[in-house]
């Protein structure tokens, strides 16, 4: 995982994600899940590219379960995007870079 990348744990959640100031993209994947894999490259170019503009941050659901009940996550990747402690958008399955960008550029 990149340094533009943070980890999240249901710990960590409130402060990271939901106190964060700038848009937050969350992406909730597993160690086992072949499409989160190949979604990992393409959340580390977008947390380079719109650093100053957006939070990268990925979520273990295998050890974050909590978490995922919470944002009622029942498929994996599901990227979630949170503005102001408030979902503002969802993404489902292995999402191409633009679809992404989409999503920032509608919510920054």
């Amino acid at each position: 995982m990149s340094d533009n990348i943070f980890k999240i744990t249901e710990g960590n959640f409130q402060t990271e994600v939901l106190e964060n100031k700038t848009l937050a993209i969350v992406d909730f994947w597993a160690d086992w899940c072949g499409p989160c894999k190949a979604l990992e490259p393409v959340l580390e170019q977008i947390a380079t590219e719109f650093n100053e503009k957006v939070k990268v941050c990925k979520v273990n659901v295998e050890d974050n379960p909590e978490l995922a009940a919470k944002f009622n996550v029942r498929n994996i990747p599901f990227i979630l995007f949170i503005k102001d402690g408030q979902k503002v958008a969802e993404l489902v399955g292995n999402q191409p870079k633009q679809a992404i960008i989409s999503q920032i550029n509608a919510h920054v």
